[in-house]
C-alpha cells in the first residue's frame, strides 16, 4: 500500500513500481545514512520458473535534495543486466546455489552504481552481483549466506545491496480499501461489524530492494557531518524514481520489444502513501511522471485531504471536531511538502524551505534512538518518521492519526483533536521475517518451497 499499486498505469508495470523509500541514520554506523528503495510489489515467493528480478530496461535512482530547491542535487543510479548461463534449460537453477558465483544459478544479474552530482557523473562500481531469489530449501539452502555475499563495499566506507528481501511494510489493505474500514474500530463504521484484529495484506510478500549506506558527509550541501539539529544544512530530502526510455519497438529478429530514446520517469516516491491516498485517481499517473519540485500543483490535495473529509462520514459521531475544522491543513503541508520548521516541535526541525515537494526529509544531526518507538516523532522519538523513515516505523498509524487531526494543534493550538484520534490504527504489525539490526535491515525474503498462500515462510 505505501506505494504498491498507487496509480493505474504503473500498476501495470510492477518492475518499475516504487513500493517504499526509507532514509535513516544507520543505528549501527551513526556516521552514515542508509537509503533504501523497494520495487516490484506483491511478489509471490513461489512465482517461478521466471522468478522476479530488476528490469534490465529500467533506470533506478535514489535522489537527494540538499539545496532547498526540491530538485535532485545528488543522484545514485542503478542499471542492471541479466545473463543466461545455460540456454538449453528452462530452469532458474540446475542444482543447489551455494554462492552468488555458483554456475548452477542459470540467470544471474549484475549492476552498476553511478553517482551524479550537479550533472557530473562518476561510476562508483560495475558488475556487482545481485543474489538469486529465495527459491527454496534445496535450491537456496542457505539464503542468508547468499544475501551476505551480495553486500558489496564501495571504497572504504560505503555499502550497497540490490536483491530480494521480505517486504517490511505492513497494512490492512483488504480492510482499508473496503470503504475505509479499520477492523479494530469497524463497530463504529457506517456499515458496522464486530471489531477484529487487523490483517497484514503484505504477509508472505517479497520485494526487490536497492540499499545504499554512505557517509553523512556524502549527502550534505557542504560535505560535512552536521551536529546542530537546528542548522538548515543538517536536513536532506530523499526520493526514489524509476525511468524508462521514451519509446518501445518490437525487434522482429530478437522477438522482443526494445527500448529507445532518452529516459523518462514513470514512477517516484518520497513520503509513504502520498500518491496512494492523497492524490486523486485522475492525477495519479501525472504525479508519477513529474519531478517533486513542481508539487505545488498538488498542494490543495494535501491541505484539504479527501480522507479527512471521509472519516467523519464513515465513522458517524466519532470525529465531530475534525468535521467542523475548515481551515487548510497547514500541519500536513509541513509534514509532507516543506518539512517541519523551527518552533513547531521543541528542539527539532527538518525544514527544507518554502518549495513544496514530496520528499522524505531527514535531519541527519538527529542521532539514532536508543529506545526506538515505531510511532516516531509524534511519540517523542525524533529519529523516526516523519524525520526520515526507518524500516520498522508504523507509518500507517502515524499518517492515519495525522489526517484525523492529531497534528493540527502543532500549528493551530485552538483545535482539540477528537478523543478517538490518538487511538486510531489499522491493527497490523510486521508478520514477515524479522527486520535485521544491520545493513540492509530488511528481513530474509520468504522462500518459495517454504511458503503457503497467505502465510509467511517459516
Amino acid at each position: 500500500m505505501s506505494s504498491h499499486r498507487e496509480a493505474p498505469e504503473i500498476s501495470k508495470d510492477p518492475v518499475a513500481d516504487n513500493t517504499d523509500v526509507y532514509a535513516f541514520v544507520s543505528p549501527d554506523k551513526p556516521d552514515t545514512v542508509t537509503l533504501i528503495a523497494n520495487f516490484i510489489p506483491f511478489q509471490n515467493p513461489f512465482g517461478g520458473p521466471n522468478f522476479y528480478e530488476f528490469g534490465d530496461d529500467v533506470l533506478y535512482q535514489i535522489h537527494i535534495s540538499n539545496s532547498g530547491t526540491g530538485k535532485a542535487d545528488i543522484s545514485y543510479q542503478f542499471r542492471f543486466r541479466a545473463e543466461i548461463r545455460n540456454k538449453k534449460t528452462f530452469l532458474y537453477n540446475t542444482g543447489p546455489i551455494t554462492s552468488i558465483k555458483d554456475p548452477a544459478w542459470n540467470r544471474p544479474q549484475y549492476y552498476s552504481v553511478t553517482r551524479v552530482e550537479h550533472g557530473r557523473s562518476r561510476v562508483l562500481a560495475r558488475n556487482l552481483a545481485a543474489p538469486p531469489v529465495n527459491v527454496g530449501v534445496r535450491s537456496t539452502p542457505n539464503y542468508a549466506k547468499l544475501a551476505r555475499q551480495a553486500i558489496h563495499t564501495i571504497g572504504t566506507n560505503r555499502k550497497v545491496f540490490a536483491g530480494q528481501r521480505a517486504d517490511g511494510f505492513f497494512a490492512d489493505l483488504g480492510s482499508i480499501f473496503d470503504l475505509g474500514t479499520l477492523r479494530p474500530f469497524q463497530m463504529a463504521h457506517l456499515i458496522p461489524s464486530a471489531g477484529a484484529m487487523g490483517v497484514n495484506g503484505l504477509q508472505g510478500s517479497n520485494v526487490h530492494t536497492i540499499a545504499l549506506q554512505v557517509p553523512i558527509s556524502d549527502l550534505t550541501r557542504d560535505g560535512k557531518k552536521p551536529t546542530d539539529v537546528m542548522d538548515p544544512k543538517s536536513v536532506i530530502g530523499v526520493y526514489a524514481s524509476a525511468s524508462r526510455q521514451s519509446s518501445k519497438i518490437l525487434d522482429d529478429a530478437l522477438g522482443i520489444p526494445v527500448w529507445h530514446g532518452p529516459h523518462k520517469q514513470v514512477s517516484r516516491l518520497g513520503n509513504p502513501l502520498f500518491n496512494e491516498v492523497i492524490v486523486p485517481m485522475a492525477d495519479k499517473d501525472r504525479w508519477n511522471v513529474l519531478p517533486p519540485h513542481g508539487d505545488k500543483r498538488f498542494a490543495a490535495y494535501v491541505t484539504k485531504p479527501e480522507l479527512a473529509g471521509l472519516l467523519p462520514v464513515l465513522y458517524p459521531g466519532v470525529f465531530p471536531n475534525l468535521a467542523a475544522y475548515k481551515k487548510p491543513r497547514a500541519d500536513l503541508a509541513a509534514i509532507l511538502l516543506t518539512g517541519i520548521p523551527k518552533g513547531v516541535v521543541p528542539g527539532f526541525q527538518n525544514y527544507t524551505g518554502p518549495v513544496q515537494a514530496d520528499l522524505l526529509r531527514l535531519n541527519v544531526a538527529v542521532p539514532p534512538s536508543k529506545s526506538p518507538n515505531p510511532l516516531g516523532l509524534v511519540a517523542g522519538d525524533a529519529a523516526g518518521f516523519p524525520n526520515g523513515r526507518r524500516v520498522f516505523d508504523d507509518v500507517v498509524t502515524v499518517e492515519l492519526r495525522a489526517i484525523a487531526g492529531l497534528t493540527i494543534p502543532l500549528v493551530d493550538p485552538s483545535f482539540t483533536p477528537d478523543g478517538a484520534t490518538a487511538a486510531i490504527k489499522d491493527g497490523t504489525s510486521n508478520t514477515n521475517a524479522d527486520y535485521l539490526t544491520w545493513f540492509p535491515y530488511l528481513g530474509t525474503p520468504a522462500g518459495g518451497y517454504q511458503s503457503k498462500p497467505g502465510r509467511p515462510a517459516a
